[in-house]
């Protein structure tokens, strides 16, 4: 019967097949909705920032940006979580798990919204303590602390748009989530001009369009799940929390998300060192920053995508495809990153003025381009290496040398090369040399749990 439910529930349009059949078209097909649809929210941040650096001034500008790297470090560590609800959703599914997989996505959902309950008391209560920690000017930090402590209002819809999403990218559906990040980027776009521009609102007008979208997001993703017939249907009355599930989600996405919140930590950092030179660098970083944000999700997405197709593979069992699947992600990442990181190089002065028409500003972010954008390729690669090993149920090793090998060359950098050169470019060479150095630890650690994991199968294959 279960064997029987998953076939059922293979036929739905919005599904992949990532188990059978050609695999360079069908992690194209997963990726570009999902590449689409992470452009579309950081769309959220991006338009807030355009919208009060032209209409309410520098300052306003520097008072959003100065929030984004706060409110990584706040939320990915639950949003890594929802990596493990991903993993584990595709391995059930591909094994026709069908208990297993319900139970799963109940408990995921219902752990995304206690999550997200968490997070609106955290953003008020730490939020400025943090913002002076960061060095925030004083000239910001009021319109700053007002941004985030409305902006995490939001965050129980941010956390359950973003749970319901990994559960149906699990099973290969990345449309449906494009689709409703449609609908409510439109609405986030036209309610910041609304409320900045005929109400007068600034940072909390901004604040709000945000919330009001993330909520409608919110619900269409849910609505999707409650209507679905697969195994993943969401039924309200059977929201729990079971231990067994959520350990494995946790053994998968916790170190996941202490890897990207130390990262943004140390993004943070770094955004403390640029808050040294001015609001005028902070308009500049905060412009620039947001261009990386589109290249990262644009390689990201393909990260996202090695994931699931292996998590998927994995769990029928099929070693050899879980091979090409990383090799067909490296060809993907490196041709999308080349793109568009050699195409941010090149526009740079053009998509700075998108967010600002400060002279100096825009100066500041060409600094800043002139070492990351070009080499953005290795981010790519960075990052694929541990969404493979994680599709196979290893997380915390990838991690450990991701922390190493990123954070730790980032802090050195930050304490010890840059004090004896204060200079926007010198600090931001720190980039691809902490991305290079990760590489090569992750493709060490790839190889070696490869080949404990392809003598372990020949092993279980001989005692049959």
């Amino acid at each position: 019967m279960n064997k029987t439910l998953s076939l059922t529930a293979r036929k739905n349009k919005y599904e992949i097949d990532m188990c059978n059949g050609t695999i360079m078209d069908k992690l194209i097909s997963f990726s570009i909705p999902l590449m689409l649809s992470g452009i579309l929210q950081l769309l959220f941040n991006a338009v807030d920032i355009i919208v009060v650096g032209h209409f309410t001034g520098s300052q306003a500008l520097a008072a959003v940006g100065s929030t984004t790297a706060l409110i990584n470090v706040f939320t990915n560590l639950f949003i890594g979580v929802s990596l493990g609800a991903n993993v584990m959703a595709a391995r059930f599914y591909a094994s026709g798990k069908e208990k297993e997989m319900s139970e799963m996505v109940h408990t995921a959902i219902t752990f995304a919204l206690l999550s997200g309950i968490v997070m609106v008391f955290v953003g008020f209560l730490f939020s400025k303590a943090a913002l002076i920690l960061m060095n925030t000017p004083a000239d910001v930090i009021g319109q700053s602390v007002l941004y985030i402590r409305i902006y995490f209002v939001g965050m129980p819809f941010f956390m359950l748009y973003n749970y319901g999403a990994a559960i149906l990218r699990a099973v290969g559906d990345t449309r449906r989530p494009l689709f409703f990040l449609v609908i409510s980027g439109i609405l986030n776009a036209g309610l910041n001009l609304l409320l900045v521009i005929v109400f007068h609102l600034g940072v909390a007008g901004v604040a709000i369009a945000t919330v009001i979208s993330q909520l409608i997001s919110c619900i269409l993703v849910l609505r999707c799940l409650c209507r679905t017939e697969g195994s993943y249907r969401l039924q309200f009355s059977r929201l729990t929390l079971k231990w067994v599930y959520l350990r494995q989600i946790f053994q998968i996405g916790i170190p996941a998300g202490i890897q990207s919140t130390v990262i943004n930590f140390s993004n943070a950092l770094l955004q403390s060192s640029v808050n040294s030179f001015g609001s005028v660098a902070m308009a500049g970083y905060t412009a620039a920053n947001n261009i990386f944000g589109f290249l990262y999700t644009s390689v990201n997405s393909i990260t996202q995508a090695c994931m699931s197709f292996t998590s998927q593979n994995y769990g029928a069992g099929k070693w050899e495809r879980v091979d090409k699947v990383l090799r067909c992600c490296m060809v993907l990442s490196v041709l999308v990153s080349g793109v568009l990181g050699g195409g941010a190089y090149i526009f740079g002065e053009e998509l700075l003025k998108i967010y600002t028409s400060d002279a100096a500003a825009i100066q500041c972010g060409m600094e800043i381009f002139l070492y990351t954008t070009a080499t953005y390729f290795m981010c790519g690669l960075m990052d694929l290496f541990p969404g493979a090993l994680r599709g196979m149920g290893c997380s915390a090793v990838p991690m450990i040398l991701s922390v190493i090998g990123t954070v730790g060359t980032r802090i050195v950098w930050i304490y010890m090369i840059f004090p004896r050169h204060r200079l926007l470019d010198v600090l931001f060479i720190s980039y691809p040399a902490s991305w290079l150095i990760t590489i090569v630890l992750q493709v060490i650690c790839y190889y070696f749990v490869r080949k404990k994991m392809k003598t372990a199968r020949k092993t279980a294959v001989h005692r049959q």
